[in-house]
Order: C-alpha cells, then structure tokens, then sequence
C-alpha cells in the first residue's frame, strides 16, 4: 500500500465513525477531584497561576467528555478513541513509540482491526503532554503575557482527564463494560457506570485523594505511561469481583480503598506529567521551528 493511499485509508476510519464503545471515564466529579487533588500538590517551582489554578484545571478536565455530546457528529467521532486502550485487541505487540497515525497504520495493516475501537489513550495523554510543555515553555519566554496562562490550565486540565481515564482500569480493556460471552450475552453489563460513580457518589475529596503525593519527574514518558497503563490493566479482575458481590453499589471498606488507590494512582499521573512537562520546558526551544 502506498503512502497516499494509506492517508485516504486512516482519514477514512476517523471520519467514517468505526469507533470502540461509548465508554465514559469517572463522573465529572471524579475527573475534577483528581485535577484539583493533583494542582494542591505541585511543588513551588511550578508558576502560581498554575499551582492556583486547580478549580480551572477542574473544570477543563471534564471538557474530552463534554466534545462526545451525541449532537456533535464530527467532534464526537473524532474523540471517543482518545479515552481508552483495548489492551487485548494488540495481541501482544507494542504500540509504536512515534505518533498515533503510525499505531493507526499498524493496528489497520498488521492486526487488521479497527484503530479507534482498539484505542489511542497512550497518544492522547502523550500529545496534550507536549501542548503542556510548549505552553510552559511560552511562558517562561513571556511571563507577562496574560494569553499563556489561560492555554496552559486549558491543555493540563485535558491532560488531567486522559491521564484519569487511564488509571480507571475498564479503559484498558474491550470488557469495558461486562464480560463478553461466548453466545453473544455480557455479563455484569453496567459496570462501568458503578466504577465511574464511585468517586463522586462516595464524596472522596481532593484535600483525601491527594494526602501524601509528591511531584516526581519523569525520564522516559512515554515507557511511563505504558506501564502505567499495564499496571491499570491488572486490577481489571478486582474490578468485576467487587462489582459481583455488589460493592459498588453498597461499599465496603475494601472497595472504598480500592477506588481510592485508582483516583490516587491517576492523581499521582497527573501531578507527575504536569511536573515533568514545566522541567522539561526549560529547554525547550520556542517559535517556529
């Protein structure tokens, strides 16, 4: 196949809507609990309107889910993959470490499956990682310009949802919601919706979730993320256990903890690839290059 043919081919997929399962991350609550929990912990380097900035950071967090509203047909299509990573769906190999239009074409020609069904959170959280970074940058270049600030808290709280929905570990996997049978049935079908609630029906706070995080850098982000996202996907048993013997609906003391670690676990993300990016920031050239 040539390269001309190929880009016709993945505009194609994106624009003629071959899309995964309509999976909502944490309730807006949860997704502004762990961007307001994650800005209270941001060390003193990083610039105060960002540190300050957590209420803002809340609200821009929501927004990925905000642009799948169903009356908005191209916006819509063009984001539902952003938000997870069937992790079966690879059979086994290793996501490119380039750029989502490379995943596309290996997905589409190699494992002969659909791109956005299979999922690009990994690409979503690593480019809105790199807005971040270039924001900083402009920053440090022009401090007193008022238009930085804006985009900075704009592209991390968007950061913050992807980086959320990574730590919810249905977002790695085509068991999103129920555990697809061999005739057709899905058993367990409502479970993501108990595990999104969770956070918000349970009133975990942001002074809870953060308690005890500290900033850290991240060398290599995009072996980072992965492995996050690995991580995530081993708790994906516990998930469907807690959910059988009804603990999300009527908490324990152990699925409350549970949930907890995972809002903790995408906190600690967040705040670290917010971190990272002002370091990194530093030295990165700014203009058009």
């Amino acid at each position: 196949m040539n390269r001309r043919r190929l880009v016709v081919l993945v505009a194609v997929l994106v624009a003629g809507g071959l899309l995964g399962g309509f999976a909502a991350g944490w309730w807006s609550g949860g997704h502004e609990t762990i961007a307001e929990a994650a800005a209270a912990r941001l060390p003193d380097d990083v610039p105060a309107f960002y540190r300050n900035g957590g209420k803002h950071l809340a609200h821009f967090a929501v927004d990925p889910d905000r642009w799948k509203n169903r009356d908005l047909n191209f916006l819509r299509r063009e984001e539902e993959g952003n938000h997870y990573l069937d992790a079966e769906d690879l059979d086994g190999k290793e996501l490119p470490a380039t750029h989502r239009y490379d995943a596309m074409k290996m997905i589409y020609i190699d494992l002969k499956k659909e791109p956005n069904k299979v999922g690009m959170l990994p690409y979503a959280i690593m480019e809105y990682y790199e807005k971040l970074v270039v924001g900083f940058a402009d920053y440090r270049k022009g401090p007193t310009n008022t238009s930085i600030p804006m985009k900075c808290l704009v592209h991390g709280g968007t950061l913050a949802h992807y980086t959320g929905d990574a730590a919810m570990p249905l977002h790695t996997t085509r068991d999103f919601d129920g555990r697809n049978q061999p005739d057709g049935t899905v058993k367990q079908k409502g479970i993501h919706a108990k595990i999104d609630a969770f956070p918000e029906k349970n009133k975990l706070t942001p002074e809870e979730v953060c308690r005890g995080l500290e900033a850290r850098k991240i060398d290599d982000v995009w072996a980072h993320i992965n492995k996050f996202l690995a991580e995530s996907h081993t708790h994906i048993p516990k998930c469907y256990e807690f959910d059988a013997a009804g603990a999300f609906e009527k908490p324990t003391e152990e699925s409350r903890a549970f949930i907890l670690a995972r809002v903790r676990a995408g906190t600690q993300l967040t705040l670290d690839l917010w971190y990272t990016a002002w370091v990194r920031s530093e030295k990165l050239k700014t203009g058009f290059q």
